[in-house]
């Protein structure tokens, strides 16, 4: 993954969170928050089995079409929440020391 990959989840990151902040009736991200955490948390599962039966197909397409739609979900969630992806970073690199000790 090249830092450009990175940068453009972190500016994803940043755009759902302005929507949260700065809803319009145009934007999906304003529309899905509004329709509380028990929708985006749907969405996200939803989007996590799609991903999953993406793999069984074997179709590359399909399963990053499913893995995008995924990690967007996902980003909108953590920022209902109040949470970010560096939480979600820093969690992930406390379990690895835990673990590497």
């Amino acid at each position: 993954m090249s830092n450009s990959d990175i940068a453009f989840i972190s500016k994803l990151e940043s755009i759902v969170q302005e929507r949260l902040k700065n809803p319009s009736d145009e934007s999906y991200t304003a529309k899905l928050a509004a329709a509380g955490t028990k929708r985006i948390a749907q969405k996200l599962g939803e989007e996590g089995v799609e991903l999953a039966l993406a793999a069984t197909s074997g179709d590359r397409e399909e399963i990053m079409d499913e893995a995008a739609d995924l990690v967007y979900h996902m980003l909108v969630l953590l920022a209902n929440q109040d949470l970010s992806l560096a939480d979600v970073a820093e969690r992930l690199e406390a379990r690895h020391a835990a673990r590497s000790s």
